[in-house]
């Protein structure tokens, strides 16, 4: 979701103007989502690497994040939609991650939507982790021929299918470390509209134009 302090700043705002109002683009996107009936959307909220962030503006970020998962609640119970964060939650404060928890504890048994907020996440840090996971278990099996499913299964995202699209807006062209194992066959999408302009429209834009696509995953048609 990029794009957020540039449309801030054309507007002559600070930042933050541009993350709040980032807020409406992704309940925009989740209900379209719902009512599309797609079974799974992530949005990655906040890299391992923008920790590097000034100080105050990551701390508003974190704030930000904390009421409008206390804000939003009701739409996650109205529409069904599972609530779930990934990433090195190590990093989070001890409020925001209780505020995550219950969160988590309240939208668990939803059937609907799984809406997947990726934060403090590195794609670098996720395959590290996985792997000192499983050379863990393989002390216990040293006859084991390790397989990609090995390491898929220590994934944070265990049990979560792969991205069938990457949606990357503001321009960029670039992946940020984000889900580097499991988009090995994922489509992309670029587009210039910053986050906070994308909504219905350009989500569904984004879909018409993955719905084009010939996806063969190596193979001949």
């Amino acid at each position: 979701m990029d794009g957020n302090g540039r449309w801030a700043q054309k507007r002559g705002k600070e930042r933050i103007y541009g993350h709040l109002e980032g807020v409406e683009s992704v309940r925009a996107v989740m209900e379209a989502a719902v009512e599309w009936k797609i079974p799974y959307i992530s949005f990655f909220a906040f890299s391992e690497e923008n920790w590097n962030r000034p100080a105050a503006e990551v701390n508003t970020l974190m704030d930000m994040m904390g009421r409008t998962m206390v804000n939003e609640l009701h739409l996650f119970l109205e529409y069904d939609i599972r609530f779930v964060v990934l990433g090195n939650r190590a990093r989070l404060s001890d409020e925001l991650n209780a505020g995550i928890d219950r969160m988590m504890a309240v939208t668990a048994a939803n059937k609907g939507l799984t809406m997947i907020l990726f934060l403090s996440y590195s794609g670098q840090w996720d395959i590290l982790q996985a792997a000192e996971k499983m050379a863990h278990d393989l002390m216990n099996d040293p006859g084991h021929v390790v397989q990609s499913a090995d390491l898929s299964r220590h994934l944070v995202t265990a049990g979560i299918p792969d991205p069938d699209l990457l949606i990357r807006t503001s321009g960029e062209k670039r992946i940020s470390n984000y889900l580097l194992w499991q988009m090995a066959y994922t489509e992309f999408v670029f587009t210039d509209v910053l986050w906070p302009d994308f909504r219905r429209e350009a989500f569904r834009a984004a879909l018409e134009e993955y719905a084009s696509r010939d996806r063969r995953f190596g193979k001949i048609k």
